[in-house]
């Protein structure tokens, strides 16, 4: 009997409980926020209980005019993030103290950081791969794209995929830094591949959306993505989920390679650049349309809408039945997932296009006025 036979009738016997257990979307272990999204799948979740009642507990200076727009990674009550001025440092989750710092490259931009194996990964916009000892913030290798480097790194076993602008989607040894395989892309690389099933899914800047076997580098399958897209896709039920640049969002079905659903906002024609949350039989993303939207899963109607005052770069993270997202507005809005209400917000005054990182029931952000902000 193969795994599939053998899975079907696991189903039949076991009956609904076991579908339904499957389908559920991953979610980050309660403790830890490894990398951009939380997840392999990229859902944006964590298991992690945050306070109802919440609160500032620190905020980490980086400095004047160095922007924190890279996303916090969590790993051992430690807080990993980039900074404008191409740092990467490592903060403690507990007081806010700094641990380490890290020159890379002139600036890091969007790439967050991912920590797997004792080292941390991260891209910089001078084109260069970064992997950094945990312990002590010493190099441990560096690899040379031909172009900046915006994406975020994802590890799998023994590997690091990171994309860049030149166009193509690297899978590195992560013990060396050596080039294992290299995907092609007719575009920039910008968002962070989701894992699943050995597969690596991403919808290019090339209108295409590609799906590249792991352990050999080898593109599975590469369709029609339908339009421009910067957000990582989210994968959950056997769909990915993911906005373009032509104001839409999208549920791609794996198996049939089709598009399951559109979403387009009835009067606000804005792309959407942030990358999607799902949760609760809902997919949750911002807007440039200044709108954090919640569709339902299954037919792509919308749930809710929550607008917010400025455009939403920063990818929603949810925690139990709220989600945590940033605006350009300068605030972290906290968001009943039921009810679409907002129960909470904090105002930093530079805008907020980094993403919550979540674990140990804090969650942290990075501001482009120079901060990093832990609430709980």
């Amino acid at each position: 009997m193969d795994r599939r036979t053998f899975l079907s009738v696991a189903g039949l016997l076991l009956g609904p409980r076991l579908v339904v257990h499957a389908q559920m979307p991953a979610a980050a272990a309660a403790d830890a926020w490894p990398h951009f999204r939380g997840t392999a799948a990229l859902t944006g979740v964590s298991l992690s209980t945050v306070p109802e009642a919440l609160k500032r507990l620190w905020v980490w200076e980086a400095g004047e005019n160095n922007a924190v727009d890279s996303s916090p990674a969590i790993v051992n009550n430690t807080v990993f993030v980039g900074t404008g001025n191409g740092e990467l440092v490592a903060i403690g989750l507990g007081d806010g103290k700094l641990r380490w710092r890290y020159k890379a490259g002139e600036s890091i931009g969007e790439s967050s950081p991912a920590v797997a194996g004792g080292r941390v990964y991260i891209g910089d916009l001078d084109g260069q791969v970064h992997a950094v000892n945990v312990a002590d913030g010493k190099a441990a290798w560096t690899f040379k794209t031909k172009s900046e480097i915006k994406s975020s790194p994802i590890t799998s076993g023994d590997l690091v995929m990171i994309g860049s602008y030149d166009g193509l989607l690297y899978g590195l040894g992560a013990a060396d830094g050596k080039v294992r395989w290299t995907i092609k892309t007719e575009n920039y690389v910008h968002g962070t591949p989701a894992l699943g099933d050995g597969m690596a899914y991403f919808a290019g800047c090339d209108e295409i959306f590609h799906a590249v076997r792991i352990a050999t580098g080898k593109e599975a399958f590469a369709t029609s993505a339908t339009a421009y897209t910067g957000a990582s896709v989210a994968l959950a039920g056997g769909v990915a989920y993911f906005g373009t640049f032509d104001n839409q969002v999208i549920a791609f079905d794996l198996k049939s390679r089709r598009v399951k659903w559109r979403y387009e906002h009835p009067d606000r024609k804005f792309p959407f650049y942030s990358s999607a949350a799902i949760a609760h039989g809902v997919m949750i993303l911002g807007g440039r349309d200044r709108m954090v939207h919640a569709l339902d899963l299954a037919t792509g109607k919308a749930r809710w809408t929550h607008m917010t005052r400025a455009r939403i770069d920063s990818s929603p993270a949810v925690a139990g039945n709220r989600v945590f997202v940033g605006s350009n507005d300068g605030r972290l809005y906290v968001i009943d997932i039921a009810s679409g209400k907002v129960t909470w917000e904090y105002e930093d005054g530079g805008a907020l296009m980094s993403s919550p990182a979540i674990a140990s029931g804090r969650v942290v952000i990075g501001s482009s006025d120079g901060r990093v902000v832990c609430v709980g």
